[in-house]
């Protein structure tokens, strides 16, 4: 699951090495609400989940993401 949240931060042409557990989108990467948007897009295609409008502040780090997902996939199971 990390990998794929890895690999889609790579596609807005952030480099690995700058991916932790504790990167957070806008304050390190410098991703704008747009990027945001899009991020959110890109991991509801990912992993076939749709994340509501109220849960996109909570997705601020690489971790919280990976919570998050990890929280859905429990519920769904």
């Amino acid at each position: 699951m990390k990998k794929q949240v890895i690999d889609i931060l790579k596609e807005f042409g952030i480099p690995e090495s700058a991916i932790t557990d504790q990167t957070h989108f806008s304050r390190d990467l410098g991703m704008d609400s747009l990027d945001s948007v899009d991020l959110i897009m890109q991991l509801e295609r990912e992993f076939g989940i749709r994340i509501p409008d109220e849960d996109y502040h909570k997705l601020t780090t690489v971790q919280d993401v990976l919570t998050y997902l990890e929280a859905e996939q429990a519920a769904t199971a």
